[in-house]
């Protein structure tokens, strides 16, 4: 029998991401995030490349962010509804991580290998900020896949795009469950 981490397969099964809206003051101290940045690096990364990178974003650069969102969704026609809602991420964020993913070339490692693995940083970091006691939360969203927003804001090279913003501070309150996938329903076993 393999040696069992009862622990950490529980917090896997009952983990719940927590809504950034709903994550207050205090946020993680510089010397807090360094070991939940060096949890997310322990991930499958085909061939060493390291295609991800961090950026991390401290409280007094979001009202900066927040005004190149609204900057960027009037450029791309979006809706005042759409704008207020992207860039209220970052007027109530405390602390974000970008993770950025970096598309290196590579005979071996396709791309999609290195979008993979950039992927499993963000949930890396989630799920480590949330083993910490600190509320988390991945977000994305139009602006954050535009690439001048990119490098208007974090000055990002055209090989880079974020992955993912994780939002990382105090939980401000508990959410309820949601539902859960049907296992039955999205799981198929090949037998011969």
């Amino acid at each position: 029998m393999p040696e069992r981490n009862d622990a950490a397969l529980a917090f896997l099964q009952s983990r719940r991401s927590r809504p950034a809206k709903t994550l207050i003051a205090p946020a993680p101290s510089r010397d807090e995030l360094m070991p939940l940045l060096q949890a997310a690096a322990r991930t499958p990364d085909h061939g060493k490349l390291e295609p991800w990178r961090f950026i991390v974003v401290e409280r007094g650069a979001m009202a900066r962010l927040a005004d190149l969102t609204t900057k960027t969704g009037e450029r791309l026609q979006k809706s005042p509804e759409d704008i207020t809602k992207a860039r209220t991420q970052f007027e109530l964020g405390q602390l974000a991580v970008v993770v950025v993913e970096i598309q290196k070339d590579s005979p071996k490692i396709p791309p999609i290998e290195q979008s993979y693995s950039a992927g499993a940083v963000c949930l890396g970091l989630l799920n480590a900020a949330l083993a910490a006691g600190w509320g988390a939360n991945w977000l994305s969203g139009w602006a954050s896949h535009d690439p001048i927003f990119c490098r208007e804001a974090f000055d990002l090279a055209e090989n880079e795009r974020i992955a993912g913003l994780i939002h990382i501070a105090t939980e401000g309150s508990v959410p309820p469950e949601r539902p859960r996938p049907d296992l039955a329903a999205i799981t198929t076993w090949v037998e011969t």
